[in-house]
């Protein structure tokens, strides 16, 4: 013999649905705000003291990136080969 209150109403069903989206809804709110690219070092950067490019130091940034190794790793390169 089956039990006599089994069977949810639908409020309980509707409030397990609600509950059920609003936590996946959070979840997927705090990944996205969790991947995003952080833009506080570039402001701390541009914020410091005595950089007008705003880079940290000098021979640092896109265009000492861009320069290629150094020339003592060019040479440590000639080297090893």
């Amino acid at each position: 013999m089956p039990y006599p209150n089994t069977v949810l109403t639908a409020w309980q069903l509707a409030l397990i649905a609600v509950v059920a989206v609003g936590t996946l809804t959070v979840w997927l709110v705090a990944v996205f705000v969790a991947a995003r690219p952080s833009g506080r070092a570039d402001r701390a950067a541009l914020a410091s003291p005595g950089t007008t490019t705003g880079t940290a130091a000098a021979g640092t940034g896109p265009a000492a990136a861009a320069s290629g190794p150094e020339p003592t790793r060019q040479a440590e390169r000639r080297e090893a080969a």
